[in-house]
């Protein structure tokens, strides 16, 4: 370093900036200056996403998605149906005159059926067979106007969207299970043919209600494992029927991987079984804790367990839909299935004239707390564990070659650990002794 370098040093560290000190109360200041929510921040139609913590400790949830919120925001004075857009207008008149004919047409269906029911059987050719496949036709094609008429209507996709549907109302039973069955519906059959569910339990299943299965206000997803402690309470079902009308349903959940050891086979044990449950498409909310009439409930909940060492158990909940007016006889279910062991949904759905409408499940496993659930069932073999039988391969054994018959000898001993088929030792156990 030269002489002239080292005398400027002292001069050019005393004119240099001084660093800016950070004040302690920076976290303070940027607190104060955070934006406070307004009356639109806490309203749940038009929330910003930095309020929606705010909102939800509230006890409030959003509407809508958060690109919803923030245009409803824009234009918070105006309705829906008033956005000064010329086009969004002009779409509105034409689809206005389309709703107009089609609810004409709807009229003339209608016509149509009153005529129809007033109409002698015997002046109708081929009686009064074709005279209920004509009103069940004339009914169909004047339900799917019904959809036709609103299913383009954007105030009708904007109430459902928000969750503010009427499923009485056939659109919305169409908007319902039309998203249903883009995605949980192909979950659902993907999960069937996945775990075997058919044939194993029935010979056919094609879900046509969406149920989803909820354990302590958390949903499920279809085959999820669920913990012991946690099934230990009878979950709670959401189903979702799309049909009109109240209908009568039956829920039993199966066991369908119950070992028998002497056997050595599994059977099925019936975990929970109710029956004569009125449901419609406005009653989604199902609780099995809360069945508790003797009209009603067959089986109590039995929560699902498995013993150590036993592959999983495949727990399902089958939704079955009753004959019209028909109820079920509880006390003689209590007689011919109290026992749980042995249960047949198959024979089940055939005796009382069932129909599969729905289906969920969840596995279950040993894990720490199965044990204690055991114990306060009163249910046995917590202390057994079960090992499978080793299979012994028919094959013929296999003869060194190639790369391994050439090293056999005691010269390549270091080379012995890559192989399984040295002479007298194998890596594959462990080492053993030679012969």
């Amino acid at each position: 370093m030269s002489r002239c370098r080292a005398v400027v040093r002292p001069l050019a560290r005393q004119l240099r900036p001084q660093c800016s000190i950070r004040p302690f109360a920076a976290a303070a200041a940027a607190a104060a200056e955070a934006p406070q929510p307004g009356p639109l921040d806490l309203d749940p139609d038009s929330v910003l996403p930095e309020f929606e913590s705010n909102l939800i400790k509230a006890g409030k949830m959003p509407v809508g998605s958060r690109r919803r919120r923030v245009a409803m925001r824009a234009a918070a004075n105006i309705p829906f149906e008033q956005l000064p857009y010329q086009a969004f207008q002009e779409a509105r008149a034409i689809l206005a005159a389309d709703r107009l004919e089609k609810i004409a047409k709807i009229q003339e269906g209608m016509e149509k059926i009153a005529a129809l029911e007033k109409k002698d059987a015997a002046l109708v050719r081929g009686g009064q067979q074709m005279k209920d496949t004509k009103l069940s036709s004339l009914r169909r094609y004047v339900e799917q106007l019904k959809i036709q008429a609103d299913i383009n209507d954007p105030l009708v996709k904007k109430r459902f969207e928000d969750g503010l549907g009427d499923m009485n109302k056939p659109i919305y039973r169409h908007y319902a299970e039309r998203k249903w069955r883009s995605y949980d519906y192909r979950l659902i059959t993907q999960r069937i043919k996945q775990f075997s569910i058919v044939p194993d339990v029935l010979p056919k299943l094609d879900p046509v209600a969406d149920v989803q299965l909820f354990f302590r206000h958390a949903k499920i997803p279809p085959g999820q494992t669920v913990d012991s402690l946690v099934s230990e309470h009878a979950p709670r079902l959401r189903v979702q029927v799309f049909n009109p009308g109240v209908r009568l349903v039956s829920v039993a959940v199966v066991d369908s991987d119950v070992p028998d050891v002497d056997r050595d086979a599994f059977s099925k044990r019936c975990h929970y079984l109710a029956a004569n449950i009125p449901l419609g498409p406005c009653d989604t909310s199902l609780p099995l804790g809360r069945i508790k009439a003797d009209d009603q409930l067959a089986v109590p909940w039995l929560p699902p367990f498995s013993q150590k060492g036993a592959p999983y158990h495949r727990l399902g909940i089958y939704l079955l839909e009753q004959r019209p007016g028909d109820r079920l006889d509880v006390a003689k279910l209590r007689q011919l299935y109290s026992s749980r062991d042995g249960f047949s949904l198959k024979s089940f759905r055939d005796k009382f004239g069932l129909t599969p409408v729905g289906f969920n499940m969840f596995r279950a496993v040993w894990d720490d707390n199965t044990a204690a659930v055991m114990a306060r069932q009163g249910a046995a073999g917590a202390d057994v564990e079960l090992r499978p039988a080793r299979v012994y391969s028919l094959k013929p054994p296999v003869k060194p070659r190639g790369w391994e018959a050439k090293r056999q000898g005691p010269a390549h001993r270091h080379l012995w650990k890559y192989t399984k088929r040295i002479r007298g030792l194998s890596n594959a156990r462990g080492w053993t002794k030679r012969r």
